[in-house]
Order: structure tokens, then sequence, then C-alpha cells
């Protein structure tokens, strides 16, 4: 037995670490609004050291937070280590927004800490705690590197890091040691010996297809128009429009919130599904956008990746990426809400009757095969078919609390690829959708107007099917009586 300890990253996550460069930072960040309540000081502040020793208390829980990457010498592909160095004050970190501390401060922090790249010598997480929001309140910006988790992950990691009950106290710190890491040189033996059986093995999966079943003949075939399929998209390049282009190292954020309740009632009035109703909203987001930027929609093929998990039961919990994505054309050219629903409400079907879906998972299957220095070009060539990446992540729907205090928001953050200057993910939680959006500070300098047009799209789509809406969160309607900033 060796006596030493690593875990080799997958291809997909290894994907995220090729993906990177100085201006593209493959981390998932999400803004976390609390009530301070309990943790509330006396001179009005928060109480960190509290909030430090509840994050300590259930890191035993979460090996990967207490692992730094280990390179494999020559193949260069990453493995998982654990760090002999560790130390909790580098990745939690205490500041103050000016007091009384509004929405529009925080989004400008959260752009700072998102331009920023993780430091790749040490576990590639952080929090950010931030005290003196208006209302009682304080934020943790949780800053985590993609190829440790997907977003589905980072739903299951919640359910650790915080409480379905106000009443929760943090336990003792389960004392750390860590195991020893493997020398360069037994890394690439270790390696060595598994690319000369590889061979073999291929030649025992071939072997395999020939003995499959009917049925297992027939997902090979799904399997494989799929990636056909995926790479037919990968050819032909998505349209150029503003929110388009080469990204600098700088980003913008802003959010919005709306009730679950209410899009639910849309997407049951229009027989379609909630994610239906998110890609239509974008739908008419994208086509007022680009009108307002004298671009005309029809001429456009605008094209977004929707991730899709495909993450197992038996893997629920367990840290990495399971997602693959679908490919979608929005259809822009459609000025009808209606319309827009139901054209894509066909497209989804498809997608689900063809099980695009597979095509991803299947190349990172292939993946796992091929030299690191192709995973790179592929990965940094994945950005070519897309225009913007639309995630939606389901979240509990029950309130969560830290240490007694309650969550009230979450606003996450999906990273930009190497051409698409905004992303757009969304997260539900306890009866409410969050939406984050993430854009480039130069490419998109009029990002609130996007933000403004996701608005007054599910107005539309809403009066359209006859639904009314719900009264606004209240801190949102706050918000519309501060002066915007671009």
């Amino acid at each position: 037995m060796p006596r030493y300890s690593y875990e080799r990253l997958s291809a997909q996550d290894a994907s995220f670490l090729a993906a990177e460069t100085p201006t593209v930072h493959m981390h998932i960040t999400g803004a976390q609004i609390f009530d301070a309540g309990p943790l509330t000081t006396a001179d009005g502040g928060i109480d960190f050291p509290a909030i430090k020793r509840s994050v300590e208390s259930v890191l035993h829980l979460i090996p990967r937070y207490r692992q730094r990457l280990k390179w494999i010498p020559l193949e260069n592909h990453p493995v998982w280590v654990d760090d002999h160095h560790f130390h909790l004050d580098y990745h939690i970190r205490h500041t103050a927004l000016p007091r009384p501390g509004n929405d529009e401060q925080l989004k400008r922090f959260c752009s700072r800490v998102m331009a920023q790249p993780l430091d790749r010598r040490r576990p590639l997480w952080e929090f950010w705690v931030a005290e003196g929001l208006a209302g009682n309140r304080f934020a943790i910006i949780s800053k985590m590197h993609h190829c440790m988790l997907d977003g589905q992950a980072g739903a299951d990691l919640a359910h650790i890091l915080l409480s379905p009950s106000p009443q929760s106290e943090a336990n003792d710190p389960v004392a750390y040691i860590p195991r020893p890491s493997p020398t360069g040189m037994e890394l690439f033996r270790d390696s060595l010996s598994q690319r000369l059986t590889m061979p073999l093995r291929a030649i025992a999966g071939l072997r395999e297809v020939t003995r499959l079943t009917a049925e297992a003949r027939e997902e090979f075939w799904i399997r494989t128009k799929a990636l056909a399929d995926l790479l037919g998209w990968a050819v032909q390049p998505a349209s150029d429009t503003p929110l388009n282009g080469r990204i600098g190292p700088h980003r913008r954020f802003d959010y919005l919130v709306m009730q679950l309740a209410d899009v639910k009632r849309v997407a049951k009035k229009l027989e379609a599904s909630v994610n239906d109703v998110v890609l239509s909203v974008v739908t008419g987001a994208v086509r007022e956008f680009l009108a307002r930027r004298r671009v005309r929609p029809e001429k456009i093929d605008f094209r977004v990746s929707a991730p899709v998990s495909v993450r197992r039961s038996e893997q629920r919990g367990d840290m990495g990426n399971h997602v693959s994505a679908w490919i979608v054309r929005l259809p822009i050219d459609e000025m009808d809400p209606l319309a827009q629903l139901a054209r894509l409400r066909s497209i989804t079907d498809e997608l689900k009757r063809s099980r695009q879906a597979l095509g991803v998972e299947t190349m990172m299957a292939v993946a796992e095969w091929t030299p690191s220095v192709l995973l790179s070009l592929g990965a940094r060539a994945a950005s070519g078919p897309i225009n913007m990446i639309v995630t939606n992540v389901p979240g509990p729907q029950l309130p969560l609390y830290l240490l007694g205090c309650r969550l009230l928001e979450v606003f996450p953050q999906v990273p930009l690829l190497q051409s698409t200057g905004v992303g757009v993910a969304l997260f539900s939680y306890d009866g409410r959708l969050c939406w984050g959006f993430n854009g480039d500070y130069e490419l998109v300098p009029d990002l609130r107007h996007f933000v403004r047009a996701i608005e007054a799209a599910f107005g539309r789509l809403a009066a359209a099917a006859g639904v009314p809406l719900g009264e606004r969160p209240a801190h949102v309607i706050e918000l519309r009586a501060q002066p915007p900033t671009v």
C-alpha cells in the first residue's frame, strides 16, 4: 500500500482549471444576505469570531476545504492533496461597508471580490464576511473554484454550513491531521502505470460493446449522436453581439428577486416548466437589450448554454462536477412573449427527447483518455458556440440559519467564459427566485439595463398569461428608490 494519499481530478473538474486565463477566472461566487439577529455586537458590528468558529467546526465534513492542488510532472494533470500549511485566517476574511451600507455598495464589493483570482497554492475557496448593511443585515460572499464543485454540490454544501434550526450552535472543531502527500516522482510513476494499461482497458471496452444488449446498444448510439450534435454546435460560431467580445479582468455584479410562487403560477398557467419560463424571460430581456443597443434581434443567432445536472442520487453530497449542458437557440426574433415560450417549450422538449445533455457527459468521459494539453485547448474553445450561460439551481424551500441568523437571500454568480460578457445564474430559496448577473466591466457598462429588462420581460409574460403578480420582496422595493449606478 502507498504511504501517501491523493485524489486525481476528473477531466471535467480539470477543464475548469484549463479554461482560466489572466482575465477569465473560473470560480463560483455567491452573495448570501443574513439578518444579523443574535450575532449583533454591542457596537453594532458582527461577531466575526463566532462565524469563524462555526465554519471551523464543520471543516472535517468538507475535506476539500483543506486540500490544495498538486500537478503530475510532464502530464501536467492536477490532483488534490492535503494542505500541510492550512490556515483558516487566510480563507475567512472580515470587512465592512460604510454604514449604513446599501445593496449598491454590496454589489460593488462583490464585483471586486469576483474579479480577483484564487491562489492556486492554497485550498481554492474564500469567505468574505461583510458587516454594515442597512436593516441590521450582513453578507457572506462565498467564493469557490468551479473545479471543486458544481451548482448542485454548492446547494448541498449549504446544509453543512447552515442549519434549518435557529437554535443551532457551533460544535468543537475536530483535530486536523493532514495525510502524507506524494512526491512528484511518485505521481509520475502512478500516472505512467495508469497510461500503460489504457490500451488494454480500451480493448476490453470494445469487446464489451460487442456484447451489449439491444437496450445498451441503443444507449451507446444515443450518446454517440449527442456527442456528434455537440461537436456540430462547436464548428458553428454563435453570432457576434454587443454582449460578446474580448473580456477584461474587471466585473460588474447585480441582482434581483422574484417570488417563486409567481414564476410557478405562470409556468402552470402556460403548461411549461420553471426553466422554460426562465429561458423565456431571458429571451425577452436579450431582445430588448439588443434593440436598445441598435441591433436587430431577428438577424442574430443567439445561443445560451443551460447547465443540466447529471448527478445521480448516490452522488448527492459529493464534491466535484456532475453536470452537462443544453445549447439552446433563443427565439429573440419573436416579439410575442407567449410565442417565445411556445417555441422554447418545443426546443426543450426535443432536447429532453434526444438527450442532448449526454453530449458533454460523453465528451468528458472521452477526455479522461486525452492529454491535458488537448483538454486545455478544448476548454478554451468551449465558449465559441454560445453567447451566454443561464444556469438555474434549485435550492431548499425552507429557511436556513447561521448561529440563529436567518439567511434572507442568496445571489449566485456564474463565471464568464472567453467571449461571454454576461452570465445569468438563478437560485431558488425559501419561496424566492434569486437572480445574479455577472458582467464584464467594460463590455457591458449598462448591466443595470439588462437587469431591468429581465423584470420587464417577466411582467410582460405574466400579463400575457393573465397571471397577477404578488408584491415584490421588501428590500427590492427599497432599492428602486436608490439612484442606479452604471
